[in-house]
């Protein structure tokens, strides 16, 4: 499990990354450099991220009841998670590749030179 307190420090941890309120919506999204990557509310039991199709696919067949089709940016390939139920690793390479779909090649390059294993 992991909490909404833990899922904020892995959102903001990431380079340039920063939350912002979407009034019209009622709850925040995380941003790198205006562009959305992630998206969910204080207390909420899940998190919509940036992926590929390919990785929609992959996470929607392996656990059904953590990865799920959300609405509205699912045909673009985005994920809904379950924080109740995925690991924690996991979810961090999640964030860190919705980030990656996200925020510039230079930027990425500089992270991942940064934070190779």
């Amino acid at each position: 499990m992991v909490t909404n307190a833990q899922l904020k420090k892995m959102l903001l941890a990431l380079p340039e990354a920063e939350e912002v309120m979407v009034e019209a919506w009622g709850h925040p999204t995380y941003r790198v450099r205006g562009k959305m990557f992630a998206s969910t509310a204080d207390g909420s039991p899940t998190v919509t991220l940036k992926a590929t199709k390919d990785t929609q696919q992959a996470l929607l067949a392996s656990d059904p009841d953590t990865f799920t089709f959300p609405a509205y940016v699912g045909r673009h390939g985005w994920v809904e998670v379950a924080l109740a139920t995925v690991d924690r690793a996991e979810l961090t390479e999640l964030v860190a590749e919705a980030w990656r779909l996200t925020a510039p090649k230079r930027l990425v390059k500089a992270y991942d030179e940064t934070h190779a294993p």
